[in-house]
């Protein structure tokens, strides 16, 4: 009897590492390579020496000329009592132009009203004539706005206007 069974090879088959494995062996001779390299080299750091006048010790050190700087001139603080404010609610958020207002008037600023706005504003503003444009950073500050802006359309030009498009 023949046997009809094909014959069978002995299967080969290569079995690669893990790829964890395979960093970690890359790593510590990267490592290893680092270490090899900067092993006994000279520090970078120095000690500095000032190269100056020798003293000797029984002489006093003499003063060294200075110039006066030119004094600065402070510019006025802001007077925020004499400075009308007008705040507007462009958000959904209802009573937002009131409550913004309150911490105006609690600032010291003169609050003269509270309204709705209707227009397209990008982001929380305060906008000013050109008289005024350090009260209203001042009053950018004060309430944590970002933006600050000229004055335009029918915005009055003797007041800063807040319009507010979401929460502070």
């Amino acid at each position: 009897m023949s046997d009809d069974r094909p014959t069978r090879r002995p299967q080969r088959s290569v079995v690669f590492p893990s790829p964890v494995v395979v960093l970690s062996i890359v790593a510590v001779a990267m490592a290893l390579v680092a270490f090899v390299a900067t092993r006994g080299g000279e520090p970078t750091e120095r000690e500095v020496e000032t190269v100056g006048q020798e003293q000797t010790s029984s002489a006093a050190p003499s003063p060294t000329p200075t110039t006066a700087a030119p004094p600065v001139k402070k510019k006025k603080p802001v007077q925020r009592a004499k400075i009308y404010v007008e705040v507007y609610n462009n958000s959904g958020i209802t009573g937002l132009a009131g409550t913004v207002g309150g911490r105006v008037a609690d600032a010291g600023w003169q609050l003269v009203g509270t309204d709705n706005w209707y227009g397209s504003i990008p982001t929380n503003t305060v906008y000013f004539p050109p008289r005024l444009e350090r009260a209203a950073k001042q009053l950018a500050r004060d309430l944590g706005i970002d933006r600050t802006a000229p004055a335009d359309g029918e915005m009055k030009l003797d007041r800063l206007t807040v319009i507010l498009t979401g929460a502070l």
